[in-house]
């Protein structure tokens, strides 16, 4: 059985153990199964608690009309304290039984609701930079929040709905022995209820797949919005973006009206035949009483499993209601498990050197082993990708496919929809694999970084570039997340990014609190505590795109001088176009066109490349106190 916390771990493998097998993406109805078999043992166990919960209700009117037959009627005292002894006994049980199968329920939702997340989140983790690339972040969020939600929901319906099924048989069979014609009534009333239900569900289970993905929508654009909203307050964008969210806002509201009306439906359709049910089953029961073929506590019996059968039936529809937005849920779900890492395992990788000359063979560039080099481009685009390359990472240069329908599509145009979605995913798809099975076109050492592991590559490089996130927790947590610096490693991490301002701004210093994605610093403030948590790795490799884009002049001089002095002996990196790392490094090679066309020391181009120049002079012509507004603007 699963205990809590759940021990889920698709995607995952630990030290010495083989990770779970991946949930099953064939279809909504195979992942939802999967998820189930997961949980049987649990499900099976409540079904059973759930069956002894029931007995008041299964028992208790038939040992109720026991108790008039032989006991209220015949004026006999110790029948009737018999009969309502055993009432008594069956109400305990019942009563005993409903607090663990609380118990039990609760637990397997909560199970089912974290092991979802635990499932997101490793995959997250196993695919890194691609899954923002390939699906949306709101799904994303969307399917580690509510989504996970009914998939606990669907574990509760199920064990309670098997419980009413076996309690449903129990009573069909107690009043078939007594009434034939009433048995068969009530063994028929179940499937015909339900039945009549079913074609509501067709139209519940797409206007509710419209509704989850307005609401996936509206939370990825909420996340951009925080995001960035310091970058809309300087652009006076609040008023733009704040429209478009609530209109995107407003058609979730529509689409989950829409499905709520539905849904209203098919409980109104259960009410109406549940109560059609209980008129016929007493006026039947009525007649075979003024006939003599039931006695007065038959009848009476009669009529509480009428009662009862109101719950099973319920139950039913709750069922298929919760197995449609589960099946929605699991649709959205299968879009992020089905995503494969685009890197291959494989048998046998070629370990990176130690040390080496790092090239690219795209771009021409080569950075030597123990120099500082620095990349110059008037296309900030094209040393980002260089980058990516330099670290393997997959280039951004696509958009992730939403799972959201529109709602006015119908019929073949609906599928057609579905089917370019389904396609744009699997070029996607295709494009991954294609450029992981094929030279890197990167080499450390003359090793292509392509036939190494992806866990030696990333040892070997690290790449720190303006999409660096800081992630809610101290500032500890933030500057040194695995916890392996000691105090001393970590100021001096911090005093190389001059980033000891942010120490003495947070109450309680290491274990003062930072908001998510670093909201509550300025630009500057953000971007060196990301490159003081660069600097503490010590990597073999260092990669800073743009690392002191947002703070002042004084400030970048600071750290262009306390980096190179750091990093001395170990090959770095970095793209910039400002003078005051310029003179700090031992070779400066500038870019034209994503290309490696000249390089040298930052003197000698001044003087011999007009690019160069093109590029650099204007960072050298601007004034110190220009350049020193930035880090209080926030930019």
């Amino acid at each position: 059985m699963r205990d809590f916390p759940p021990q889920i771990d698709p995607f995952y493998s630990a030290a010495g153990r083989k990770p779970d097998p991946a949930p099953d993406t064939r279809s909504p109805a195979a992942f939802l199964r999967w998820f189930l078999r997961l949980q049987w043992p649990l499900i099976a166990l409540s079904t059973a608690v759930g069956v002894l919960w029931q007995l008041p209700l299964t028992v208790g009117p038939l040992l109720f009309g026991k108790a008039v037959d032989h006991g209220i009627h015949p004026h006999s005292t110790s029948g009737t304290l018999f009969w309502a002894g055993l009432l008594l006994l069956v109400t305990v049980i019942g009563a005993v039984f409903g607090i663990v199968l609380h118990t039990l329920v609760v637990r397997s939702w909560l199970i089912n609701l974290y092991g979802t997340m635990k499932m997101v989140t490793r995959k997250v983790v196993q695919m890194g930079h691609v899954l923002p690339r390939r699906t949306p972040t709101g799904e994303v969020l969307s399917v580690a929040s509510s989504d996970s939600d009914e998939f606990g929901a669907l574990t509760e319906i199920v064990s309670r709905a098997a419980s009413q099924l076996v309690a449903y048989l129990i009573v069909a069979f107690i009043v078939l022995t007594t009434s034939p014609r009433l048995g068969v009534l009530m063994l028929l009333a179940a499937p015909v209820l339900v039945s009549a239900a079913m074609p509501l569900l067709k139209p519940l289970h797409r206007r509710q797949q419209v509704e989850r993905g307005r609401n996936s929508e509206l939370t990825s654009m909420a996340t951009d919005i925080v995001a960035g909203l310091r970058i809309l307050r300087g652009i006076g964008g609040e008023r733009t973006f704040g429209r478009n969210y609530d209109q995107q806002s407003q058609r979730a509201a529509r689409a989950g009206v829409s499905a709520g009306i539905w849904q209203a439906a098919i409980e109104a359709v259960g009410v109406l035949f549940s109560g059609v049910f209980i008129v016929l089953l007493v006026w039947l029961g009525t007649y075979q009483v003024i006939d003599g073929d039931l006695t007065i506590g038959q009848l009476i019996s009669f009529l509480g499993y009428a009662l009862f059968m109101i719950y099973p039936i319920q139950t039913f529809f709750e069922l298929a209601q919760k197995v449609t937005r589960a099946m929605v849920s699991a649709r959205k779900a299968i879009a992020i498990f089905e995503h494969q890492p685009p890197w291959p395992d494989l048998e046998t990788s070629t370990p990176l050197p130690d040390h080496g000359d790092l090239y690219d063979e795209l771009s021409g560039l080569t950075a030597h082993d123990g120099e500082l080099t620095i990349v110059v481009s008037a296309v900030p685009e094209d040393t980002a990708a260089l980058a990516d390359r330099l670290g393997r990472y997959l280039p951004a240069d696509t958009e992730p496919v939403s799972q959201e329908l529109d709602e006015k599509l119908k019929g073949r145009a609906a599928r057609r929809a579905r089917d370019q979605r389904l396609a744009e995913r699997a070029r996607l798809a295709a494009l991954d694999e294609e450029l992981a099975n094929r030279e890197w076109g990167v080499r450390l050492g003359g090793v292509d970084l392509g036939a190494a592991s992806l866990d030696d590559v990333r040892r070997q490089i690290l790449v720190s570039d303006t999409g660096s996130q800081l992630f809610a927790g101290t500032l500890q947590d933030a500057i040194d997340p695995h916890g392996r610096l000691t105090r001393e490693q970590a100021e001096h991490a911090v005093r190389v990014a001059n980033a000891e301002d942010v120490y003495d701004a947070l109450p309680g210093g290491w274990q003062g609190m930072l908001d998510e994605r670093g909201r509550g610093l300025s630009g500057g403030q953000r971007q060196r505590v990301v490159l003081a948590r660069a600097v503490a790795v010590e990597a073999p490799i260092l990669v800073l795109v743009e690392p002191t884009s947002a703070v002042d002049a004084h400030t970048e001089a600071r750290i262009a001088e306390r980096v190179a002095a750091v990093r001395h002996g170990r090959t770095t990196v970095v793209s910039t176009v400002s003078p005051l790392w310029l003179h700090h490094a031992d070779r400066v090679v500038v870019l034209e066109d994503g290309k490696a066309t000249v390089d040298g020391t930052h003197e000698d181009l001044l003087r011999d490349s007009p690019a160069y120049r093109r590029v650099v002079a204007r960072s050298m012509d601007a004034p110190v106190e220009e350049v020193a507004g930035h880090e209080h603007s926030g930019v």
